[in-house]
């Protein structure tokens, strides 16, 4: 298994359209909405955080989950159908070690992408916590991004090839506008506010924010996170036992 995730890491870091979307783009992003938002003092609607230390949390988050979410599904999704995966099951691989090392390269690949942003909001925009609060924040956006690698997994044994791309876009930035990386969600309609609370980014970004305010995350958020990570880990467990079946 070690040797396929290092296989896999090396695919991933050849990818340059993956690099750049998963590790520059949320960086650029960030710089952009934090550079057009009002002074660096501007708090954010509903929030005790300027707008630099808000989006530096949800753009961190949207660049881990960019790295979980679109590198699993597609890839999964295209080595079934030109049967690279069949391949694999007649090798000694256990089959979960192909789905730990897909999770695991993802993981790896993510961590850039978290730094990457934390570097710039803090060398470009001056954002100033503790050491403890730098640590927490990378552990904690980097553990949370294991929920939307689940989700890849799943959407790449759900979909086929062809499907697999509109059906993760649709995922990937329904989840990140709604969950309110891209904008505060105390901007949203009420009816809107309401439903963003249940969606796992919006728990996902909550937690990098309360560390940000030197407080503990909410139980509800764990809450939500841990209920959508045992609902996409069990789909996908059960769609790769359904994919084999039918091999």
């Amino acid at each position: 298994m070690n040797s396929l995730i290092k296989l896999e890491l090396a695919r991933a870091l050849r990818n340059r359209k993956f690099l750049f979307f998963s590790v520059i783009y949320p960086s650029a992003l960030f710089l952009l909405i934090s550079s057009t938002s009002g002074s660096p003092t501007t708090k954010v609607t509903g929030s005790d955080l300027t707008v630099a230390t808000y989006m530096m949390v949800s753009m961190a988050s949207f660049g881990a989950l960019t790295a979980v979410l679109m590198g699993n599904s597609e890839r999964i999704a295209k080595e079934r159908e030109n049967g690279w995966v069949r391949q694999l099951r007649l090798t000694t691989l256990p089959g979960r070690g192909y789905v730990l090392a897909k999770t695991a390269s993802a993981a790896v690949v993510s961590l850039p992408s978290i730094v990457v942003v934390f570097v710039v909001a803090a060398a470009l925009k001056d954002v100033r916590l503790d050491a403890w609060q730098w640590l927490a924040l990378t552990g904690a956006v980097w553990a949370g991004s294991l929920v939307f690698a689940a989700l890849g997994v799943a959407i790449g044994y759900l979909a086929s090839g062809d499907a697999v791309r509109p059906i993760t876009m649709i995922t990937y930035f329904g989840l990140s506008i709604l969950g309110g990386l891209w904008w505060p969600s105390a901007v949203f309609p009420g009816w809107l506010q309401d439903i963003a609370k249940w969606l796992p980014t919006h728990a996902y970004a909550a937690l990098g924010q309360a560390i940000e305010q030197s407080r503990a995350p909410h139980a509800g958020d764990i809450a939500v996170l841990v209920a959508f990570f045992v609902l996409f880990a069990g789909g996908a467990a059960w769609l790769y036992r359904k994919d084999t079946l039918k091999a």
